[in-house]
């Protein structure tokens, strides 16, 4: 099943007093990058989060954070009064400068937010909280995991019409090679008669004939281009990661509309070409974001 590599995912939990908040994003990317945030005490376990992390979501720019917050009746929060004090008398000395007086209710307030002034020392983490946060951890990837699902079966629906206007765009080149065709043929009978008092090998003018046509015969780039599109919708839920490939196939399908055009000598198949091309590059944009 396809899957975006865009997704989110969070859990939380209480236990013992403390409030467990995870929460986890992914953004499109070649390999897989994760960025973790976690508590000092959770630095031991952080190779086998990674590695739970990175057996279920395989690719993608990871963020990953750990929150744990005392709540009512859990472990007292303690106050750095040192830091506090010496934050405070800074800012005392500032406002008598400015001559302003600040609440000093307000003041508290703030500098309670200052980093390092409230602290929670962390406790040796025991085995019974690691298997709590690693249910949690499984459960807030398990939530973005079905959020790449979902955001990929949009995808999906995405890629097969996008897909299809291709294919309904190169049906609509087939009256217009007819008449290129015509035209050529008339252009070429022209030049002819106008060369009809030089002397003309007309054999080696046959085969220059020849070639010339064969050049601007674009009936392989049709079949190759109708080859790719049909063979992007099948391996959309051909593979489970399909996102890679897809980009390559699409890739081929841009070199086989770009011939069509190169080769096309018509301003109306050159129409239909830019069309094709609108949706192509529609299509490559979203295939960035494909697992």
């Amino acid at each position: 099943m396809m899957k975006s590599m865009t997704g989110f995912g969070k859990a939380a939990a209480i236990l013992n007093g403390k409030n467990y908040e995870i929460e986890i994003k992914s953004l499109n990317g070649k390999s897989l990058d994760i960025n973790t945030k976690l508590p000092a005490n959770y630095k031991e376990r952080e190779l086998e989060m990674r590695s739970i992390i990175g057996e279920r979501l395989e690719r993608g720019k990871i963020d990953f954070s750990l929150t744990i917050t005392v709540v009512s009746g859990g472990e007292a929060v303690k106050v750095n009064e040192e830091l506090l004090a010496s934050y405070f008398n800074t800012m005392s000395q500032i406002t008598d400068r400015l001559n302003f007086k600040p609440d000093q209710t307000q003041l508290f307030t703030t500098l309670l937010r200052f980093p390092d002034v409230l602290r929670n020392d962390p406790e040796p983490l025991d085995e019974n909280e690691w298997e709590f946060v690693k249910a949690l951890l499984i459960k807030a990837v398990d939530a973005l995991d079905n959020f790449r699902t979902q955001e990929g079966q949009n995808l999906k629906g995405d890629f097969v019409k996008r897909t299809n206007l291709i294919l309904e765009y190169l049906s609509r080149v087939e009256p217009f090679e007819k008449q290129r065709v015509a035209q050529i043929k008339e252009r070429i009978a022209a030049r002819f008669e106008e060369l009809k008092g030089l002397d003309v090998d007309r054999n080696r003018f046959e085969q220059e004939l020849i070639y010339y046509i064969e050049k601007l015969d674009i009936t392989e780039e049709k079949i190759r281009l109708k080859n790719h599109c049909n063979y992007f919708i099948e391996t959309i839920d051909a593979q489970e990661a399909p996102g890679k490939k897809l980009g390559f196939i699409a890739q081929e399908m841009g070199r086989e509309i770009n011939t069509l055009g190169s080769k096309a000598n018509d301003s109306d198949i050159q129409k239909i070409v830019v069309m094709m091309k609108d949706e192509l590059e529609k299509i490559k944009e979203q295939v960035l974001n494909i697992l």
